[in-house]
């Protein structure tokens, strides 16, 4: 039998992980397959327990069960436990241990679209859950002089924000609006504009300052109405396919040993969604 892979979250419809995973497994002449799973939250701890008894050798974990599958797991790595969430599970003989993989792949791919260090910027994150924490503490230690973190219920970041030393606060989305021009660079990381739901927006940029970096880490579409908002006003922007990427490679090198060709990975992802990347 040939060895699987997979993605469990909610939804799962519009993901490009089988496409990417699936061609460099191929690429590489590896046997496996990767499918896709929806898994609603009251199921997760039988889809675990079904990945277990199916000897399912890893697979990726995106919203809303980021943070959830952690208790149902034997092991969790410390670059999952330090950012308090999982996007990745390998199955190490028989123990299923979780990892995580999205801040770093978040910050290869911001690095390119600034024009200063980290160090010097004033940031914020827009959203409380498992991306938002392994993005919040991958940014942390490169301790920008601001990080703040905006969400519907402001409480649910306290949790993460606690732990950074530097000037950080958690606030609701109508201050972060009040406020938006005291930050350098946005990053967008809920599910809001995602397939189907293309026109929703998490916030409105009418008080970003000219020079703010929007992000978000949706990449489906390419343009989520965020991202089309701050082209609107002339804003730089970045959307969610180098982050997607950058995860997507460590979880494959964790699982097969190998580095997939992210060049490939990434032209699959265009062609698919008929675009160029912002």
């Amino acid at each position: 039998m040939k060895p699987i892979y997979g993605l469990i979250g909610n939804p799962v419809a519009h993901s490009m992980s089988p496409d990417i995973h699936n061609a460099a497994l191929k690429d590489l002449s590896l046997d496996g397959y990767y499918h896709a799973f929806r898994v609603e939250n009251d199921d997760l701890e039988d889809a675990v327990k079904g990945m277990r008894a199916l000897g399912i050798q890893g697979f990726n974990v995106t919203v809303p069960h980021k943070v959830a599958i952690m208790k149902y797991l034997d092991r969790i790595d410390e670059s999952a436990r330090v950012l308090g969430a999982v996007n990745t599970v390998r199955r190490e003989k028989e123990e299923l241990v979780g990892y995580n993989t999205d801040g770093e792949g978040f910050l290869k791919s911001l690095k390119p679209s600034l024009d200063k260090p980290v160090s010097e910027l004033s940031i914020l994150i827009i959203g409380a859950g498992g991306a938002a924490r392994a993005i919040f503490t991958t940014l942390a230690s490169e301790r920008p002089k601001r990080l703040d973190v905006a969400n519907r219920t402001p409480e649910k970041a306290e949790a993460f924000i606690q732990l950074y030393s530097g000037q950080t606060k958690a606030v609701s989305l109508a201050e972060a609006e009040e406020h938006l021009e005291a930050y350098d660079v946005l990053i967008q990381t809920t599910s809001v504009g995602m397939h189907p739901h293309v026109d929703d927006v998490p916030l409105s940029l009418a008080r970003a300052k000219e020079t703010c970096l929007v992000c978000d880490i949706i990449y489906n579409p390419l343009k989520t109405a965020l991202l089309k908002e701050a082209e609107a006003k002339g804003l730089h922007t970045l959307n969610g396919v180098g982050m997607f990427i950058g995860q997507a490679a460590l979880s494959f090198g964790l699982w097969t040993g190998h580095e997939p060709d992210m060049e490939k990975m990434k032209s699959i992802v265009l062609r698919k969604l008929g675009g160029k990347e912002c």
